[in-house]
């Protein structure tokens, strides 16, 4: 690794290498030469004088890219494309002269950013539903836990561990449903020529414009798409790149979500992500387990979701048939944009396999705010034995603020329970008291909530993706 220049922290710290590769070079412009294979094939099936050892030499030579030659020829005539056209027919001699034919640079450039961006979806969503499959494994495993709910970040009534769980799931199962959506409908650039009117071609098939459209069509089904998009300019809508990494963005707070909720459930000492052995939480205070992963899930999900403005500004500020202000900004824009996404959900992979739950302390939490919220039970008990409502609820108003009083100012125990059983009003014993306070009956219908979450939305998922199933991330730092 070169230490005397910038290198992006998502190939050194975050993306995963498969993800890498499917934004390098080398995937770019083996997807360009497979797309001049099929265009040349779609031409010749159409008529044009093209042999088939033309498309076999080219063939031959679809991924040894002679890299050298393209360098040294983009210096001199400052084009990409011209400069690897060139270097493929170097190596194809018998085929240069038929190689890119009819087409644009965009006939490449746009296509090749179709594929990649499918395949980079295909990756995010298998790695999107091993998180889901992992935290499947733990809402099952914690549903009939209780613990504190929080409305405004303050304890509002009980709910369950794995039921929180489920409401993470569930923003992470309608960021799949996007996916789905986005990956449905992706379409293909096709061969529009230089402006979308597919003139060159008209030139080439001599105004039979049947054969244009079946040329079209051959060249989207070898490249294993069902449909193409049916007007552009010189380029596919930029719009399609904004509701692409809308959709990732989409993943970056859910993920965000969760990360915070885990955060401040540490602070509580309820919950944590997992905390390896020798690693290091402080460089002053050694007791320290910060939320690290968490915290890196918040920061990148920030990167993420900001990085949606670029394409929106692209697809706004597009000229006519097209400006070349959009390339410099998308090539990094969309790679960035997907390896920040593939980042977070190897975080959230690594984080949702080792969990930690406390129940000892999330039991403690429960039971020091459980007197309050079990005040309407203890009311209608005492009202069963000739109390009058009315007069109970005020008391037990006088009695809630002043043992929130004894927590707050003095920093003593909740003393609720004692306080009733001292008041002749109610007429309860502490063991009748006692019996009112079982959180389990509390939690409403949050266990059978999860398992029909997981039974009716989530497991028709990881049944009809077992190949996402199992999948284990390891993080650099």
């Amino acid at each position: 690794m070169a230490h005397d220049r910038y290198i992006s922290p998502f190939s050194t710290r975050y993306s995963s290498d498969e993800m890498q590769y499917i934004f390098s070079d080398d995937n770019k412009f083996r997807t360009w030469r497979r797309l001049w294979i099929a265009l040349a094939k779609a031409e010749k099936r159409q008529g044009l004088d093209i042999t088939d050892e033309q498309i076999a030499q080219l063939e031959a030579h679809a991924d040894d890219i002679n890299y050298e030659d393209a360098i040294a020829r983009e210096k001199l005539v400052r084009h990409d494309v011209m400069s690897h056209v060139y270097a493929y027919g170097l190596q194809c001699p018998d085929a240069k002269g038929i190689i890119h034919l009819g087409a644009t640079s965009c006939y490449v450039g746009d296509n090749t950013d179709v594929i990649v961006m499918r395949q980079g979806l295909e990756l995010v969503r298998k790695k999107l539903i091993g998180v889901l499959a992992l935290l499947a494994d733990f809402a099952r495993e914690y549903k009939d836990m209780p613990c504190l709910a929080y409305t405004h970040c303050q304890p509002a009534q009980l709910t369950t561990v794995g039921k929180r769980a489920t409401l993470w799931m569930n923003e992470f199962y309608m960021d799949l449903e996007e996916l789905d959506a986005r990956i449905a409908h992706l379409a293909l650039r096709g061969a529009k020529g230089t402006t979308g009117t597919q003139a060159s071609f008209m030139e080439l098939f001599e105004g039979d414009e049947e054969k244009i459209k079946a040329m079209e069509a051959d060249i989207t089904a070898q490249m294993g798409f069902d449909k193409v998009v049916p007007v552009s300019g010189q380029t596919y809508s930029r719009k399609v790149d904004y509701q692409v990494l809308s959709a990732l963005a989409g993943i970056a707070q859910s993920a965000m979500k969760m990360a915070t909720d885990i955060r401040l459930l540490a602070n509580f000492k309820e919950m944590e992500e997992p905390f390896e052995k020798n690693q290091i939480g402080s460089s002053a205070m050694p007791y320290k387990r910060n939320p690290m992963r968490c915290e890196r899930i918040c920061a990148l999900s920030r990167y993420l979701m900001v990085d949606v403005l670029n394409p929106a500004f692209t697809t706004g500020t597009q000229w006519f048939e097209r400006t070349l202000d959009d390339s410099a900004n998308k090539r990094v824009a969309m790679a960035e944009g997907f390896l920040a996404a593939d980042a977070i959900l190897n975080i959230l992979l690594n984080i949702s396999d080792g969990l930690v739950v406390y129940p000892k302390v999330v039991r403690s939490r429960v039971m020091a705010e459980l007197p309050f919220m079990a005040s309407e039970n203890i009311m209608m008990k005492a009202v069963k034995k000739g109390g009058d409502r009315q007069e109970l609820h005020e008391r037990l108003r006088q009695h809630a603020i002043a043992a929130a009083a004894q927590v707050k100012q003095e920093g003593l125990p909740n003393d609720m329970i004692a306080r009733v059983e001292a008041d002749p009003a109610f007429g309860l014993t502490r063991e009748e008291i006692e019996a009112e306070l079982q959180p389990e009956a509390f939690t409403g219908r949050a266990p059978h909530q999860v398992e029909e979450f997981l039974a009716n939305v989530i497991q028709p998922v990881l049944d009809a993706n077992q190949d996402a199933l199992g999948q284990k991330a390891e993080l650099n730092v």
